[in-house]
C-alpha cells in the first residue's frame, strides 16, 4: 500500500478565498468596521436596522430611506398562521436553533420571490427574513411555554418588539436600546463560520433561504454562536464558587478552556466585547443584582494576570463574554441566545449572500469547491480488489 502524507489542516485559516465590501477586521488593532464604518460609532449613534440597511446597501440611509426601509421590515414580521401552526405542532422540549432551522425552509415555501434570482427580489427576500426570524423565535418561546404568540406592535421599534413578543409586556427604554446595541454588535464578522456557509451554499446557486438555513446550522455548534450559552452556564456553575481567583488558576494550569475567553481572530480585546462589558454593569446596578458582574469582571482580571505571569500569548474576553451576562440579566432563557446572535447577525447573511450573488467581478470560481488531501487505503490507480462478502475474514 501506498504510504500519503497528510498536509496541514488549516481550517481555512489565513486563506483568502473571496473579496469582501461588507466588513473588516484588524485582529491585532482590535478593529472592526462595517462597510467603512467603525463598530464604535455605529455602536454609540446607530440603530440596528440603520446598520442592516448599511449592510445591504453598502451606505447609511437617509431619513425617509429608513423610515421605508424600517416600515418594511416591520410589516415583513408578521409570521403566517401556516407558519405558526407548523410550530404547535413541534416538540416541546425541541432546541430553539432546530426550530429556528427548520422554521427558515417552512416561511421560504410562501415568498413570493423565492424563483426570482434578481438582485430586487433577493433584497426583497432579506428584509422578509430580517423582519421575521426575530417573530419565529419569540413565537416558539411563547408556544413551548403554553401561551399564545403575539403579534407585533407597530409602536415599538425592532428591538423592543422582540421583547415584546417574547415576554408580552413591553419594555423599557433602557432595555430596548440595549439589546438593540447588542444586535447591532453581533450583525457582521466577515467570513465567520455560519457566513461563509451561506456563502458557499449560495456558490451553488442556491436561494437565500436555503443559504441562511446553513447558516444557522453553522451558528448553531458550541465552538460559534452557542459559545454564550457556555459562558453563561459556566457562571451559574460559579455562582456559589468561594475561591473564583483559584478556580481560575487551577483552570489555566490544567489546560482547561474559560468560555469566552480569547478569539480566533483578535489578538487584543475584542471591539464589542468593552460595549457589552459596560452594559452589564449598567444592568448589573440597574437590576440590584450584580453577582453575574462581579463574576465575570473577576475571572476576566485573574486570567489575564495569570496568562501575562506564564508569559503565555495575551488572551481577552471575546463578544461572548459579556453577552452571556448580558441577556441573562434581561430576563432572556438561556437556550434563546444564540437565536438572537442569529436574529441579528441575518443582517450581515443575507449582505454576504448578495454579494456573493450579486458582487462585482472576483478571481474566485462561481461555485466553492476546495481540495481535500486523501490519506485513506491506497492500492494503487486500479483500487483495491473487491472480494465477495462471503470470502472476507474478520481477522
Amino acid at each position: 500500500m501506498k504510504e500519503t502524507v497528510s498536509i496541514k489542516n488549516t481550517g481555512l485559516r489565513g486563506v483568502t478565498v473571496a473579496d469582501t465590501k461588507i466588513s473588516f477586521i484588524d485582529g491585532v488593532q482590535g478593529i472592526l468596521i462595517y462597510r467603512g464604518y467603525r463598530i464604535e460609532e455605529l455602536a454609540e449613534k446607530s440603530t440596528f436596522l440603520e446598520t442592516a440597511y448599511l449592510l445591504l446597501n453598502g451606505e447609511l440611509p437617509s431619513e425617509d430611506k429608513l423610515s421605508d426601509f424600517s416600515k418594511e421590515v416591520f410589516e415583513s414580521s408578521a409570521l403566517p398562521e401556516y407558519v405558526l401552526d407548523c410550530l404547535r405542532k413541534l416538540p416541546r422540549n425541541a432546541d430553539p436553533m432546530d426550530v429556528l432551522q427548520a422554521g427558515v425552509p417552512v416561511l421560504a415555501m410562501d415568498d413570493p420571490d423565492l424563483n426570482d434570482e434578481s438582485r430586487q427580489s433577493n433584497e426583497r427576500m432579506a428584509i422578509r427574513l430580517i423582519g421575521r426570524l426575530p417573530s419565529v423565535v419569540a413565537a416558539w418561546h411563547r408556544i413551548r411555554n403554553g401561551l399564545a404568540p403575539l403579534a407585533p406592535d407597530p409602536s415599538l421599534g425592532h428591538a423592543a418588539n422582540f421583547l415584546w413578543m417574547l415576554k408580552g409586556h413591553k419594555p423599557d427604554d433602557q432595555m430596548a436600546r440595549d439589546l438593540d446595541c447588542c444586535l447591532v454588535l453581533h450583525a457582521d464578522h466577515t467570513f465567520n463560520a455560519s457566513t461563509f456557509a451561506c456563502r458557499e451554499v449560495c456558490s451553488t446557486k442556491a436561494h437565500m433561504y436555503a443559504a441562511v438555513t446553513a447558516g444557522i446550522g453553522a451558528l448553531s455548534g458550541s465552538l460559534h454562536g452557542g459559545a454564550n450559552m457556555r459562558v453563561m452556564r459556566m457562571l451559574l456553575e460559579l455562582e456559589n464558587e468561594v475561591d473564583i481567583e483559584q478556580w481560575v488558576r487551577n483552570q489555566i494550569d490544567t489546560g482547561k478552556k474559560i468560555m469566552g475567553m480569547g478569539h480566533a481572530v483578535y489578538k487584543t480585546m475584542d471591539p464589542r466585547a468593552k460595549y457589552l462589558k459596560a452594559m452589564a454593569t449598567r444592568l448589573a446596578e440597574t437590576s440590584g443584582v450584580r453577582i453575574w458582574d462581579k463574576l465575570s469582571k473577576t475571572i476576566e482580571r485573574v486570567a489575564i494576570d495569570e496568562f501575562n505571569l506564564r508569559g503565555k500569548s495575551e488572551i481577552r474576553p471575546n463578544v461572548d463574554f459579556f453577552s452571556a451576562p448580558v441577556y441573562h440579566m434581561m430576563g432572556i432563557d438561556r437556550d434563546l441566545f444564540t437565536p438572537i446572535f442569529a436574529i441579528s447577525r441575518i443582517a450581515g447573511w443575507c449582505s454576504h449572500i448578495i454579494e456573493e450573488k450579486f458582487g462585482e467581478a472576483q478571481e474566485k470560481p462561481m461555485l466553492y469547491r476546495p481540495e481535500a488531501q486523501y490519506v485513506g487505503n491506497y492500492c494503487g490507480l486500479m483500487g483495491c480488489e473487491y472480494e465477495p462478502v462471503k470470502g472476507r475474514s474478520d481477522d
